[in-house]
């Protein structure tokens, strides 16, 4: 099954179960996926995230039985996953513009979100520069933090972690003991759903052999075949596009499959183009 396949499986049971509980881990099960690699997926395919797709939908759903008139608003509250009638009421307006009370009485316009059907075009129009990458095992050295990834929690905090090392004068002594088996500064993303519900672990790091130096964090890959992409537009919108090209268009237009290690960012320096290392199989 590609991702494209694995995608929709998970949509349609989110479609089957949104009148119950609907976690993320049992969403990405549909898919044979961690909980941490389906979210960056189905967000980078969707622009949405797995909650906020699930809250569209309930609340799409809520609006047109309310324009039907045929059920209390505290019974469309309930029915949809919301306990009280103020929490149904403010996430309502969040997103129709409008309480319950107010639609039942004027019947205005709503926000309403299909059912989502992942089509994707694979015109190949715009070539990737990509390499394929026989890497043996490696350590990398750096900081390290521990995200939430519910909602995209981590993206706001990946930001601030970078311009604090920055700031600090740690980016330049990470940098200072590159090992040279891939030059530059590394943002690597892992997955910590096994240790802690909902949690990963992002890295400010670059490879590294050597001792463990004072304050600073050790992590070793294991040896893979790695898919080398290269940012071919200005940052940091190019690496964004970049990312949602390789789900979209090179995986389901080409023979691999992820092999579900760590992804790599890797920012070569002022003058080099960054770069996404996805581990392959």
């Amino acid at each position: 099954m590609n991702w494209i396949e694995s995608i929709q499986k998970s949509v349609q049971y989110i479609e089957q179960h949104l009148l119950e509980s609907v976690t993320v881990e049992k969403v990405a099960a549909q898919a044979h996926m961690s909980a941490f690699h389906f979210q960056r997926i189905f967000a980078l395919m969707t622009d949405v995230t797995v909650a906020e797709y699930i809250r569209r939908r309930r609340l799409t759903l809520a609006a047109h039985e309310l324009l039907q008139g045929e059920y209390r608003i505290v019974d469309v509250a309930l029915k949809y996953g919301y306990e009280t009638p103020e929490s149904f009421s403010k996430a309502f307006q969040r997103q129709h513009g409008v309480t319950p009370s107010e639609l039942r009485k004027s019947g205005a316009p709503v926000q309403s979100y299909n059912r989502l059907v992942i089509q994707v075009s694979l015109q190949g129009v715009e070539p990737m520069k990509v390499q394929l990458v026989e890497q043996g095992a490696f350590s990398i050295t750096g900081v390290r933090q521990t995200f939430s990834y519910v909602d995209g929690q981590h993206l706001q905090g990946i930001g601030t972690m970078w311009q604090e090392t920055y700031k600090s004068g740690m980016e330049d002594r990470i940098g200072a003991l590159n090992d040279g088996v891939i030059p530059g500064l590394l943002g690597v993303c892992v997955d910590q759903g096994e240790i802690q519900d909902k949690q990963m672990e992002y890295w400010i790091a670059t490879t590294y052999t050597g001792e463990q130096q004072e304050g600073l964090s050790v992590l070793t890959l294991p040896a893979s075949k790695w898919a080398v992409f290269e940012v071919q537009e200005p940052m940091p919108q190019g690496m964004q596009k970049l990312w949602k090209r390789i789900v979209t268009e090179w995986f389901p237009s080409n023979p691999y499959e992820h092999a579900w290690l760590p992804e790599l960012e890797v920012y070569r320096g002022m003058y080099d183009a960054p770069q996404i290392w996805i581990p392959i199989k």
